[in-house]
């Protein structure tokens, strides 16, 4: 009931803010109030710093414009994800080892992740050691040096970590929907590669070399350091470690996906495991001012969200889902706008489908009313903004927008865009994306096929 009543506030002073002003969207205060400092190095790497009290403590983040997007090339996906795990091998000055005992010495935490469109390298620790945390980070990102012993080591493990994670029928239908769903561009296989390609990968060792080389450049990098810091001083300390990097000359042409004509199918027999319904339409890149990803965010809470009459219907009333859910991933090219359901039997997977249609439809033809609309955009950007509590979690929110458009103000520019949408951009967005032409329907049960592919 609290968080109720602090939205309904939120909601009443953002509406009579809109009546006071006009549109009222440039009083609207932007999502992170921190001043985002940005700087450019002559060999092309970002530095962004945003100062934040945190009581000696900084997050210090490297974001490379690199991921499962650019492995254009056959037989070679994977890498950006193997990369992940390279990075912490070791250099001639820092084994990795010793690279884990300066960490353990400076009080700080490391790690990765990998998705479509990049991966991130990100560190924790006293703010007053950033200098030593740059001088790591900058060793490894121009002097990482593996055997071939240490590459095949690490295939290995990654070959394990597919299979480990792709035990789950979940992530098999992920794969297979993924495939189905994308032709030509490299969405078509997830971060980890296709499983081939892993099973093959220990014989990459000189393409490794030649992958590094290619993207662990300083144009394809942002520094983004958050806290108790000051950015000029964060900026003298870039150019001291990783001003020498070289910059590359290698670039990435990633193939088009045709525009696709009719609904195209997927489906994974599993015996003994709740079935599972997607609906995947093809949903459009995110760039600053585009309305498509923003409209698409709020069609996915108007449409499922615990509020929403087809929720209360298939989940609640008719208890014929047991998990009712949508979504859209922001990606650098266009992607899937998904909505999930898990049935409890099915059988009803023909009326579930009928359902989410019929809400969809109605969201095609019935205006959303303003004050609905103005209440989902208050609800999210209350649930974001008490996230960036901390120097960890500004930096990743930071992290994700840099990578989609290069520019770390794309954070606070969407949060804008999302208080200028009108029912009539809602309408027209349902109308020009959740279409049957656009449409992958991935199914899994104990049937041998989809119950829709001969329809």
């Amino acid at each position: 009931m609290k968080n109720r009543s602090v939205i309904l506030l939120l909601l009443f002073m953002f509406t009579a803010l809109r009546s006071f002003s006009g549109d009222g969207n440039d009083q609207i205060k932007k999502i992170l109030p921190n001043q985002i400092f940005q700087h450019q190095l002559s060999n092309g790497l970002n530095v962004i710093s945003v100062p934040y009290s945190s009581k000696g403590v900084a997050a210090f983040y490297i974001v490379v414009r690199i991921g499962s997007r650019e492995e254009v090339e056959e037989g070679k996906t994977g890498f950006a994800h193997f990369f992940e795990h390279m990075m912490f091998r070791g250099t001639e000055k820092y084994s990795k080892e010793k690279y884990s005992d300066e960490l353990k010495a400076i009080g700080a935490s490391a790690n990765a992740n990998t998705s479509l469109d990049r991966t991130i390298y990100h560190m924790t620790g006293n703010a007053e050691m950033l200098d030593k945390m740059m001088e790591l980070e900058a060793d490894r990102f121009m002097n990482l040096k593996y055997s071939v012993q240490d590459f095949k080591t690490e295939a290995g493990a990654v070959k394990g970590e597919y299979t480990k994670n792709y035990s789950n029928p979940l992530m098999k239908l992920y794969e297979s929907y993924l495939d189905t769903a994308f032709t030509k561009h490299t969405y078509s296989h997830t971060t980890m590669g296709f499983f081939k390609d892993v099973v093959d990968m220990p014989h990459q060792y000189e393409y490794s070399l030649e992958f590094f080389n290619r993207f662990y450049r300083p144009e394809y990098c942002s520094i983004i350091v958050v806290g108790d810091i000051i950015p000029e001083k964060v900026n003298q300390l870039a150019e001291l470690y990783f001003g020498r990097w070289q910059r590359g000359n290698y670039s990435v042409v990633i193939p088009r996906e045709p525009e696709q004509t009719a609904t195209r199918f997927a489906h994974l027999k599993v015996e003994k495991f709740p079935p599972q319904l997607s609906l995947l339409y093809k949903s459009p890149a995110f760039a600053t001012g585009e309305i498509g990803p923003a409209a698409l965010s709020m069609i996915s809470s108007l449409l499922t969200s615990e509020r929403s009459e087809l929720y209360k219907k298939l989940v609640i009333k008719e208890k014929k889902v047991r998990r009712l859910d949508s979504d859209i991933y922001f990606t650098r090219d266009p992607y899937l706008f998904s909505i999930q359901a898990t049935l409890v039997d099915e059988k009803d997977m023909e009326y579930v489908k009928n359902e989410i249609n019929q809400a969809i439809e109605k969201l095609k033809k019935i205006p959303v009313d303003q004050a609905r609309l103005d209440e989902v955009c208050i609800r999210k950007k209350y649930e974001y903004s008490m996230h960036l509590d901390s120097p960890d979690a500004i930096a990743n929110s930071l992290a994700y927008f840099t990578y989609l458009t290069g520019n770390p103000e794309s954070l606070n520019s969407y949060f804008l865009l999302l208080d200028k949408l009108t029912s009539k951009q809602i309408m027209e967005t349902a109308n020009k994306y959740l279409i049957p032409e656009g449409l992958t329907i991935a199914t899994l049960s104990s049937s041998n096929s989809s119950p829709f592919s001969n329809k």
